[in-house]
């Protein structure tokens, strides 16, 4: 068998395997958009393990139902039932990859970092993640289960 031929046929059956799964989430409510997609990177396996000292990202592509000015992220860890606000280094959404303002019916991909401060506890919580339009109402909304480990 040529050598050019078996790299073409083992990067073809063994690429598929190694594509990661796609993050499961909870949507918690979105009323001013649809959720399309959701990635936390690096995140390759559930509760997604977030390292002390390390930074991540979040992408998340929705669909907006209103036209807005703005767009605000409120993010919170939810310990034994209790949310608790966790700030962000950059809640305003229009500095986050989406161009304000926002338009009903168009897609929106959202970007920013979260940065895993070496402080944090490690501890299993679920971070409630909202991106808010200019009236408080949630353009996405979402939930996943996250351990936040040492190094």
């Amino acid at each position: 068998m040529c050598p050019g031929l078996l790299t073409v046929l083992l990067t073809v059956f063994l690429l598929p395997s190694s594509v990661p799964e796609p993050l499961k989430y909870k949507d918690c409510g979105s009323q001013s958009g649809k959720l399309v997609t959701l990635d936390v990177s690096p995140c390759p396996e559930e509760p997604c393990p977030l390292v002390r000292g390390s930074t991540y990202t979040v992408n998340a592509t929705f669909v907006s139902n209103v036209n807005s000015k703005s767009a605000s992220a409120v993010v919170h860890g939810i310990i034994a039932g209790i949310a608790v606000p966790f700030p962000i280094s950059e809640p305003d959404g229009c500095k986050s990859g989406i161009s304000c303002p926002i338009n009903s019916g168009q897609t929106y991909t959202y970007v920013t970092k979260l940065p895993i401060k070496s402080e944090y506890p490690c501890i299993k919580l679920v971070v409630k993640w909202q991106l808010q339009d200019e009236n408080n109402k949630d353009l996405f909304c979402w939930l996943i289960p996250v351990h936040i480990a040492a190094v």
